[in-house]
């Protein structure tokens, strides 16, 4: 029974992943939020976006211009949290691969004034790969315009 039980509850975790996106996938709805975030200019182009819940909880996404991260707590507004940072502004990214068996591989953004914060993705190992390869290309390309 166990085992059964474990088989299941591997199925669910399996299936109920959630993908990288960009912005022909997300809906006007979900950009129409993230604009009411402040997080989205309406000339800014999401490339790539991942949300570790769902997209009115959590986002995690780069734009032509910018890295950007929130966190919505419909329970307690005091737990809300939103970062971004624009290209010109970020002095490193470093991206974490491996973040130990419960937590989503991530990059963490430092600005120039020193601080940061970490932006999260997952999938399959290609994917967030590509995810973190493409982010750091962008910024490099913009970073100094």
């Amino acid at each position: 029974m166990q085992r059964y039980f474990s088989i299941v509850l591997i199925l669910i975790l399996f299936f109920s992943c959630n993908k990288i996106e960009n912005h022909k996938s997300l809906n006007q709805e979900d950009i129409t939020f993230i604009k009411s975030l402040k997080l989205l200019e309406g000339d800014e182009t999401i490339y790539k976006f991942y949300s570790e819940n769902t997209n009115e909880t959590a986002g995690n996404f780069f734009t032509n211009r910018r890295v950007a991260t929130y966190w919505i707590d419909k329970r307690n507004a005091e737990r809300n949290e939103t970062n971004s940072a624009f290209f010109n502004e970020i002095i490193k990214i470093d991206a974490v691969y491996k973040a130990g068996p419960t937590y989503c591989p991530y990059a963490v953004i430092t600005r120039k004034d020193g601080s940061n914060f970490k932006v999260y993705v997952d999938g399959n190992k290609k994917e967030i790969k590509l995810f973190f390869k493409d982010l750091i290309f962008e910024w490099k390309k913009k970073r100094t315009k």
